[in-house]
């Protein structure tokens, strides 16, 4: 399960991250492209400061990368990281459905001395 492979610390990063609308934005674009800090900035109305601690929130929990190029800071998506989300997310919806299947069978039998 990736669930016990990946920490409680991050996944508490991992969804902290994706937690914040302009994070997932920001996820969404670089998984289409490497793109400039700066530029993502123009996308949105805040600082340029509050752009670079959203990406600096997002490169913490793995889901994107910078790197240097020139002057500029060049940020891409990390498919993998998405991926390991989305696991998460199926391992637990799953282990949710198990539970709540055990419950209608918990619910469906009759007790001892009952008659249907």
């Amino acid at each position: 399960m990736v669930v016990d492979q990946i920490s409680d610390a991050d996944v508490d990063r991992l969804f902290h991250a994706l937690a914040d609308a302009t994070r997932r934005d920001i996820v969404r674009r670089t998984l289409t492209g490497e793109h400039s800090i700066s530029d993502l900035a123009r996308s949105y109305d805040m600082s340029m400061t509050a752009v670079q601690k959203h990406v600096a929130v997002l490169e913490t929990a793995g889901l994107i990368s910078k790197r240097r190029h020139g002057r500029e800071q060049r940020v891409v998506g990390n498919v993998e990281a998405v991926n390991r989300a989305q696991r998460l997310l199926d391992e637990l919806e799953l282990l949710w459905l198990q539970r709540l299947d055990r419950m209608g069978d918990l619910l469906a039998e009759t007790p001892k001395g009952e008659r249907r």
